[in-house]
């Protein structure tokens, strides 16, 4: 029987991972429903695969769009991390590029109700301790600390 190979399984995925803000010190994260992939009830940035044919950037725009109902009003790039991990007990291998992205906080929305349960603003001094954020969230504010 036929299987599609899939990013991350079979072969290396590439996906943007962005770090959303106000300009204000405040970051945005969504709460991952029991319907998500993975990481169920974790606090997240935001991230989506780069699709074959899509630029990096209009992936950065399509997804957040999507996640946060919102447009990009100006990004930065952060750099990219190596991602290996276990997912539902199978490993995964992920290259990420990583943006810090200003949206306007009036017009963000849950635009995806069946991956995330809740979204809010949290000061950097008030992130959600590491036992709640999504497993590759402690390495992400580590590695751009500095930046962020």
């Amino acid at each position: 029987m036929y299987r599609k190979p899939k990013a991350g399984i079979d072969y290396v995925g590439v996906s943007i991972v962005f770090f959303c803000h106000d300009g204000q010190g405040r970051v945005l994260m969504a709460k991952r429903s029991e319907n998500a992939r993975d990481e169920h009830g974790k606090w997240d940035i935001g991230a989506g695969k780069v699709e074959v044919g899509d630029s990096v950037e209009e992936t950065l725009h399509k997804e957040i769009q999507e996640e946060y109902s919102t447009e990009v009003i100006s990004y930065e790039f952060l750099g990219f991390r190596d991602v290996h991990r276990m997912q539902n007990e199978v490993h995964t291998h992920w290259i990420t590029l990583d943006f810090k992205v200003l949206v306007r906080p009036e017009n963000v929305a849950i635009g995806e109700p069946a991956k995330f349960s809740d979204i809010g603003w949290f000061n950097k001094n008030q992130i959600p301790s590491n036992e709640q954020l999504h497993s590759q969230l402690p390495f992400f504010f580590q590695k751009y600390s500095e930046q962020l």
